[in-house]
């Protein structure tokens, strides 16, 4: 049985790339990003003939995509838990990188997720607010405390000359 969805084909072409590119910056894993907006565009799929209908389609998409990477990170924390348990390992961290989508991922995760819904998504910062749960002030004064974040990791005397 195929679904006749004429208008979302475009749109999903539209829209796939920059919801993929926000998502792998604030899982920071590449492959968990696929599987999260495959499954968002999945869902908007099932459901078309209401998301199709709605103010921004595709803020609801991103709410779902985050609603399932939250739940990724929870469900990955609980294992690392149960895991310590079972046999506690010293974790190794990698030096802070230079390149600066390596330091948005430095970010802590409210200001990550900002920064890759407004600058990779292309959301207003009005459709990050409503996408994130928060106020749109929050989300100004979020992205400005991650630029300035941002400057301070990326500024050239913090680079080491070598």
């Amino acid at each position: 049985m195929t679904i006749e969805t004429p208008a979302f084909e475009p749109w999903y072409r539209a829209e796939h790339p920059r919801l993929l590119a926000s998502m792998a910056v604030v899982v920071r894993d590449v492959e968990a990003a696929r599987e999260i907006t495959a499954e968002a565009f999945a869902r908007a799929l099932e459901r078309w003939d209401r998301v199709s209908a709605m103010e921004s389609p595709g803020g609801w998409t991103y709410r779902v995509a985050l609603n399932l990477a939250r739940r990724r990170a929870r469900r990955a924390t609980l294992e690392r838990r149960l895991l310590l348990r079972a046999a506690p390992a010293p974790v190794a961290v990698a030096a802070p990188a230079i390149d600066v989508w390596e330091a948005v991922t430095a970010l802590p995760p409210r200001m990550r997720t900002a920064v890759a819904l407004r600058y990779l998504g292309g959301l207003t910062e009005a459709e990050v607010a409503t996408t994130m749960g928060v106020a749109a002030g929050t989300v100004a004064a979020t992205l400005h405390d991650a630029r300035h974040r941002l400057a301070a990791l990326l500024s050239p005397e913090e680079v080491s000359h070598g």
